[in-house]
């Protein structure tokens, strides 16, 4: 007896075992065509309820059994565990069917790789920096306050007393928001702190001092005992790494304007003369003006960067970002003047007057003449494979594809036109580069002037509107770069921001300028690299700039989870109700001017690697036009984003070319520097620019 009754225990136990074991089942969908609106959502049987699942896909909450807006054709893992600890692990994929999704789904995870590469931290890999972002308090806003809200929060009575431990959830205070009164509940478990006394005033939405600073909605503080780890909603720990493009572009940027002796501050009032055309030889070799050529390289980095860029890293890192993001701007100077001096000094020029100039040519015979034929030569190649490849992607789709999104926000007229558009679009752009860079140059000349005129006239209208406002918003600016609080990411954290919004968005260090400023008339090449200094300032120092003082202005900074360009758009709004009409069809022209500088870009690498026959020079314009259609037809995420990464790689070949030829640059300046003084140069007689401006 007692042996069957053992069987049956064990028995017994073993289907318990298997009706225990969790068992996970999934419906996996893709609703439409349209790119990462995939879904997968589980049904999970077995184990003891209730149930976590960690997703591989970071904004699915460590709750939920559905993750949505997921890549097709990209697997994605989850781990379920219930509350005994036992775990399952399952994989799931998303099938792809429209072309575009399979396009995307093979992109992202070559995109995933790039970017491992371009935002790899080399300080967090060696253990000398801590990427994780912590937090020591929780601080406790004002029910329902918002950052555009226009009421009077008053903190009528403390529910707690201050230093008493609370809990998530408990009642903290009464808080009256002109005259109706709400709770105030603790966000986090920890030691209460106050930021307000009882009957203060929380937050006036017509005390600029509040609109503008930092977290004034705040009532308490909630210490934890011990710094948390903040994590995304998968449970994965947020980080602030510190990329390595960044810190390529900003340590080259610091190198050059150290060994050039500063020439970003000391050449500043001379590259203003230059582009002026004070020093313009019109028998010079060439087929712009310094300006033209100036223009050119402008249209080519001032577009959405400036616009929703901006707005992206000035709600990441705050006010204080701005200040990182000058300085950035006028440490790329440097970079700009020595890639633009051996863009000229390096150019070919042939029998018709065409010039083929840029990093490709400086790269190859630069370092030729240094005996280092091989490096030159790969270096060459790898960076027009890169420039072509960046032309038809970032300067190309990607502000066909933004430029509709945002227009046909504004204009429900465009709404599902994106091919019309886009055939539209490729014609004007069709007209002006077939020209090539002299009628791209006389293009870009007229349009660059006038659409920062109205940028740069729109974003001062917002900050005189909102004059009383400068005090406390340069105070949040200097406080924000020096003592930001923790969920910023500290001072590293923000300054990151802050360099990295100005690298990307004025490209010094890329090379893509040099290619423009190589076709300028002149006999002295650093001539062109003393005009091309004036890029990083124009784009980062005045536009992205004022593009952050707009947003903190307007307290607009402290608005979260609100696209870029909305963002800046909802801000001049606020002060000038139609100037969002203006600002989309200034981001169109922004787009325009970018695509039509970077198709020169892009069939100067072409030509680089196929030859320089005007019938090369069309089949590469002919694939352009192809792709502006393309961007504006069809979201393609991933390959969009493939694309513009290849920018900043340009900066690999380019950087090290200039390390290299640095000393070379450095003797050019010193004798341009001499023929200046002694009077050596060309340059126009008074008569002559008297009459002209007669």
């Amino acid at each position: 007896m007692r042996k069957y009754l053992l069987s049956f225990l064990f028995s017994f136990s073993i289907l318990t075992m298997v009706a225990q074991e969790l068992q996970v089942k999934a419906e996996i969908g893709n609703p439409s065509k349209v790119i990462n609106n995939g879904f997968i959502e589980l049904q999970v049987e077995g184990g003891t309820p209730p149930y976590q699942y960690k997703w591989s896909s970071q904004q699915t909450p460590l709750d939920s059994p559905r993750s949505e807006n997921l890549v097709e054709g990209v697997p994605y893992t989850v781990t379920v565990t219930d509350a005994a600890g036992n775990k399952v692990q399952e994989e799931f994929t998303v099938p792809a069917k429209a072309i575009t999704e399979h396009f995307n789904g093979t992109f992202a995870p070559i995109v995933e790789s790039m970017g491992s590469v371009l935002f790899w931290d080399p300080f967090s890999a060696i253990g000398i920096y801590d990427p994780v972002v912590y937090a020591d308090q929780k601080r406790v806003p004002a029910p329902r306050w918002t950052a555009t809200v226009d009421a009077k929060f008053v903190l009528k009575e403390w529910l707690q007393p201050e230093g008493t431990r609370v809990q998530k959830g408990d009642p903290l205070a009464i808080v009256s928001k002109d005259g109706v009164d709400a709770t105030a509940y603790a966000n986090a478990s920890g030691t209460l702190k106050y930021l307000v006394k009882e009957g203060g005033v929380i937050y006036n939405s017509e005390n600029k001092e509040h609109v503008i600073e930092q977290g004034a909605q705040y009532l308490a503080a909630i210490q934890y005992d011990e710094p948390i780890a903040l994590v995304h909603p998968n449970g994965d720990p947020q980080t602030k790494d510190i990329p390595f493009i960044v810190v390529w572009l900003v340590f080259g940027a610091l190198f050059f304007t150290l060994r050039m002796g500063f020439i970003n501050i000391r050449g500043f009032k001379h590259s203003l003369q230059l582009a002026r055309g004070k020093y313009d030889d019109p028998n010079a070799p060439g087929q712009v003006t310094h300006f033209q050529a100036l223009a050119t390289a402008v249209s080519g980095t001032v577009g959405l960067g400036n616009i929703a860029g901006v707005a992206v890293a000035v709600s990441l890192g705050g006010a204080g970002a701005t200040f990182w993001m000058i300085i950035a701007g006028l440490l790329g100077m440097s970079s700009k003047f020595v890639e633009c001096t051996l863009g000229v000094k390096y150019r070919f020029i042939n029998s018709e007057g065409r010039v083929f100039g840029g990093p490709m040519n400086y790269l190859r015979y630069g370092l030729e003449r240094r005996n280092m034929n091989g490096l030159g030569k790969f270096l060459a190649v790898f960076f027009a494979i890169l420039a072509i490849g960046a032309s038809f992607g970032g300067g190309n789709m990607f502000q066909a594809n933004q430029s509709f999104v945002i227009l046909a926000g504004q204009f429900p007229i465009l709404e599902g036109n994106g091919f019309i558009f886009g055939l539209i679009v490729a014609v004007i752009v069709g007209i002006v580069i077939i020209g090539g860079i002299s009628s791209i140059a006389k293009v870009t000349e007229k349009i660059v002037p006038i659409m920062a005129a109205v940028y740069v006239l729109g974003a001062l209208t917002v900050i005189f509107v909102n004059i009383e406002n400068i005090g406390p918003a340069f105070s949040a600016i200097w406080d924000g770069a020096f003592s930001p609080s923790a969920l910023k990411g500290g001072v590293i954290g923000v300054l990151i921001v802050g360099f990295q919004r100005a690298a990307f968005s004025n490209e010094a260090g890329v090379g893509s300028a040099a290619i423009a400023h190589s076709a300028a008339k002149t006999n002295n090449p650093p001539s062109e690299g003393f005009v091309s200094l004036l890029e990083p300032f124009i784009d980062t120092v005045v536009v992205c700039t004022l593009t952050a003082l707009v947003l903190i202005f307007t307290g607009m900074h402290e608005v979260e989870g609100v696209g870029g360009v909305e963002l800046t758009s909802s801000a001049f709004g606020s002060v000038i109700s139609w100037f969002p009409y203006v600002l989309a069809t200034a981001v169109f022209l922004f787009a325009f001017s970018t695509m039509i500088s970077w198709s020169y870009y892009g069939m100067r690498a072409w030509t680089y690697l196929f030859g320089k026959s005007r019938r090369t020079e069309l089949v590469y314009k002919s694939f352009f036009l192809v792709f502006v259609v393309v961007g504006a037809s069809v979201s393609l995420g991933a390959v969009l984003d493939f694309s513009d990464m290849m920018i900043l790689a340009m900066s690999f070949p380019n950087i090290i070319g200039l390390y290299i030829m640095s000393g070379e640059v450095k003797n050019d300046l010193n004798e341009y520097l001499r023929k200046l003084k002694s009077g050596q140069l060309f340059h126009k007689p008074e008569k002559e620019k008297v009459r002209k401006a007669s």
